[in-house]
């Protein structure tokens, strides 16, 4: 779901479901604000529950094309064999995607930073295929294409 908070917009998704964790993509920033040219574009995700909150900074090439990877899946509404994945740049945010018939599985990972990896964090959300995927596409389209701070 697309929200927005004082400053920009955000993504949020999961959390459904009483004591369900969300996931909540925000604060898109650049990674060299004196470079208005420069295409590395970082964002936090935040994982968070009832008991539980993680926060990783994801650093991505112009988003890495995580909206392209989801409207893909989008298109594909009638199913895929195997997982399809996609990571970031520096592998601190990855997403490995299901098709299971009624619904598609989405993993998403977060992960401590390379060299390091000493701890991972994944949770699953599941969507519809069609056009709940599609309108996630679009969504975090609109995040990754907004003004960073």
């Amino acid at each position: 779901m697309m929200e927005e908070d004082e400053i920009t917009p955000g993504v949020r998704i999961g959390g459904d479901r009483y004591r369900a964790i969300s996931l909540r993509f925000h604060q898109l920033t650049r990674a060299f604000p004196d470079e208005r040219d420069d295409l590395m574009r970082d964002f936090l995700v935040a994982a968070q529950g009832e008991s539980a909150r993680i926060e990783v900074m994801v650093r991505t090439w112009d988003g890495d094309g995580l909206d392209v990877f989801l409207a893909e899946l989008a298109e594909e509404f009638r199913g895929w064999k195997g997982a399809r994945t996609w990571r970031s740049l520096e592998d601190d945010l990855t997403l490995s995607a299901e098709h299971a018939g009624s619904h598609v599985r989405l993993t998403w990972g977060l992960h401590d930073r390379l060299p390091d990896d000493e701890w991972r964090f994944e949770m699953t959300t599941s969507h519809a295929p069609g056009e709940d995927m599609r309108r996630l596409a679009i969504e975090m389209r609109t995040f990754l294409e907004s003004e960073p701070l």
